[in-house]
């Protein structure tokens, strides 16, 4: 494991130990004011004797691992994304765009043995955290990226089954992805029944517009949910040309799921037909203009 440079929580709300990307010789004085002002310029991560978490700031969070459980999905956002499974049960090739603390390339990883992963990574320092989060070592079906997910996404093959994009830096949405010609992109790369799955978080206006770009490129064919327990909202584009959930046979599938994943899909299942049947993509879209 890379050794990390360990420091006494400063902050009032987040108790545990802060382990950095630092030298031995690092000043813990300065590296402590840097944190509290916000101008530490790397990802830090918080152990607090149950879970790991991945901060670019302590205001937002970008990860959760449990100690106990590492190859769980702690947060429901995580959860919730992985209900592209209901509509595409046996992917044989997922991209993400986003490690992060690695849970959901883990989880896939773990789960899902016939299916080959890549997750795309940006910023190094996320990367070489990997083993503090107990990511696998690369190997034949599983490939960490360091590149910005925009450009790897239009150099990489078609036939992506499900990309799932996870991707923040300190002020929100990755802005690279935040536009048309990443939807266009997806849409492009995606097998025939593809999947993208997209978390929307941190501060409304940096993803604001993209709902609507989603609807545009996908023909409409767009479910959003929200996920209150964490303040997000995913949302789901399907390349299927004639999208037509069926409702009462995926609500009877989501308890096979639920058996298998440990997952809560049922929940899952009704919370998107009720966002289908109520039109929120379409209202998200209209209200974020």
């Amino acid at each position: 494991m890379t050794k990390l440079y360990e420091l006494p929580s400063p902050f009032d709300n987040e108790t545990g130990t802060v382990l950095m990307l630092e030298p031995d010789w690092a000043k813990a004085g300065e590296l402590r004011a840097q944190l509290l002002d916000e101008s530490y310029p790397k990802p830090f991560v918080i152990d607090d004797g149950k879970s790991r978490f991945l901060y670019f700031n302590v205001r937002l969070m970008q990860s959760e691992m449990s100690l106990k459980a590492p190859n769980e999905l702690a947060l429901r956002y995580t959860q919730k994304m992985m209900a592209f499974l209901l509509f595409h049960p046996r992917p044989k090739r997922i991209e993400l765009i986003g490690l992060g603390g690695g849970s959901l390339i883990k989880f896939c990883y773990h789960r899902m043995p016939g299916t080959q992963l890549t997750a795309v990574e940006l910023d190094p320092n996320v990367i070489a955290l990997r083993d503090t989060f107990l990511l696998p070592a690369d190997d034949p079906r599983l490939q960490v990226v360091h590149a910005d997910g925009a450009d790897y996404l239009e150099n990489t093959e078609k036939g992506i089954d499900v990309l799932l994009v996870d991707a923040f830096d300190k002020t929100g949405f990755a802005p690279s992805l935040a536009n048309r010609q990443f939807f266009e992109n997806a849409f492009a790369k995606l097998a025939g029944n593809g999947i993208l799955v997209i978390n929307l978080a941190g501060e409304k206006e940096t993803y604001a517009g993209l709902i609507g770009e989603a609807m545009h490129v996908f023909d409409d064919q767009v479910i959003v949910i929200s996920v209150p327990d964490d303040g997000n909202h995913i949302l789901y584009a399907f390349k299927e040309r004639y999208f037509e959930p069926r409702w009462r046979w995926l609500h009877n599938y989501a308890k096979e799921l639920r058996a298998k994943f440990g997952l809560d899909f049922p929940a899952f299942a009704q919370k998107m037909e009720r966002s289908t049947k109520l039109g929120l993509a379409r209202r998200e879209a209209l209200r974020r203009r």
